[in-house]
């Protein structure tokens, strides 16, 4: 097995390495440099998310003064760089770090003026790091829907559509700040399928859906009643039509989409494919999906079958973990199961964090089940507690890579040699 967990890191890491955000925002400049400021003008740069760092250093290296900029990143990628203010907020439930690096962005897009330009750096992880609470609504209101959206099994693109209607800056906010200047964004996306509007919850894209949707969205996957009175207020009063704004000129320059390419094009001595770029939704389903998927695999010939996406995790219990080491803890299950021969699955957060851990992921073979076992554990009780973290811990099966400076959602690997 030491052959294939090789294999399976030397692929997960080609995937972070395709993601390099700094590469990705330098090469889009270079095909097209940004256009000379009027006289007078400045620009402003804002860096926001869990690839906001490097980012803002490659922006730094080729945008002009005059200029401000700031940094907005989780606490792992949080480094001093000359030039720009640097905040830590916090992922994924939003803090008073949040709160103030919310405000110093509207303190900053408040000094813009028609001469001047914005420069948004957007990555995945800005919903929670930066928020600004929509008019009527506390830090404590919107922690609360947050903490409840996570345990939801809400998909990436309903919980965005929900905190967007109960902030100022996402769903097209920032914009209506930095009006009069034109915005120009480069996005690095962490959601499969690459719509904007989700993407850090859309700050200079238009929103995703209305209150009533939002509300009706809560409604359905029964956490509307527990909400704070004031979030039911706001998404069951009619929001009054959005000030004029410039529309932003949005670019994507990465996604889960090139991270898979780049592991197919390591897989030089394997029977690679791409079994599915859009491994979503529930993560038993997912992981039956996956193991569906090495049934159907030739047992002939080494064969790597890659897969992408953002799974979600229905919480149930009071333990810890995070959706990556969660599939990996099913598919152990399932694998040893109805699965044959000498196989691996690795399912890692391309940004280094699954979930409220310090894990990326986790990495199983045929005998994890049993090894938690050996090590006393019920391996069934932890599933079902939301345990995955302890349980892959106790077979010394957990992804650990540190905070990775970017993030294109989720990546997996099945790794089999022929029987």
């Amino acid at each position: 097995m030491t052959d294939l967990r090789d294999t399976a890191i030397t692929l997960f890491n080609a995937a972070v390495k395709r993601a390099n955000p700094a590469r990705a925002l330098r090469d889009q400049l270079l095909r097209t440099p940004l256009p000379p400021l009027p006289n007078g003008g400045h620009t402003i740069i804002i860096a926001l998310g869990k690839a906001a760092s490097p980012m803002m250093r490659q922006a730094l290296e080729m945008i002009p003064e005059p200029r401000q900029a700031l940094v907005v990143t989780n606490p792992e990628n949080l480094c001093d760089i000359p030039g720009a203010t640097t905040m830590a907020g916090t992922h994924p439930v939003p803090d008073e770090a949040s709160a103030a690096a919310g405000r110093a962005a509207i303190d900053l897009l408040k000094t813009a003026t028609a001469k001047d330009r914005v420069i948004a750096l957007i990555s995945g992880g800005g919903s929670a790091l930066m928020v600004s609470p929509a008019p009527g609504l506390t830090l404590a209101d919107k922690v609360a829907v947050n903490a409840s959206l996570l345990a939801s099994g809400l998909n990436i693109n309903d919980m965005n559509l929900i905190r967007q209607q109960l902030s100022d800056l996402k769903g097209g906010g920032l914009l209506r700040h930095a009006a009069p200047a034109p915005v120009t964004t480069y996005i690095l996306s962490d959601v499969i399928g690459d719509d904007l509007r989700a993407i850090a919850s859309g700050p200079t894209v238009g929103p995703i859906g209305t209150r009533a949707e939002a509300r009706d969205m809560m409604q359905h996957a029964d956490i509307w009643q527990t909400a704070p009175a004031s979030v039911q207020t706001h998404l069951s009063t009619k929001a009054n039509a959005p000030d004029d704004h410039p529309e932003a000129n949005n670019t994507l320059i990465g996604s889960n989409q090139h991270s898979l390419q780049a592991m197919l094009d390591a897989a030089i001595d394997w029977d690679a494919q791409v079994a599915s770029d859009s491994l979503t939704g529930d993560v038993e389903l997912a992981a039956q999906s996956v193991v569906d998927a090495a049934l159907a695999a030739p047992t002939d010939r080494p064969i790597a079958l890659i897969f992408g996406g953002e799974t979600t995790v229905k919480i149930k219990g009071t333990g810890l973990g995070g959706r990556n080491q969660e599939l990996a803890l099913r598919v152990a299950k399932l694998g040893a199961e109805q699965l044959s021969g000498g196989w691996l699955f690795l399912s890692g957060g391309t940004d280094g964090r699954d979930g409220p851990t310090q894990a990326a992921g986790g990495i199983v073979t045929p005998d994890t089940w049993a090894q938690i076992r050996k090590c006393g554990a019920s391996p069934d009780a932890l599933l079902e507690n939301n345990d995955s973290n302890a349980a892959l811990a106790a077979a010394d099966a957990l992804l650990t890579t540190g905070g990775t400076g970017t993030n294109v959602a989720d990546v997996q690997i099945f790794l089999r040699h022929p029987d």
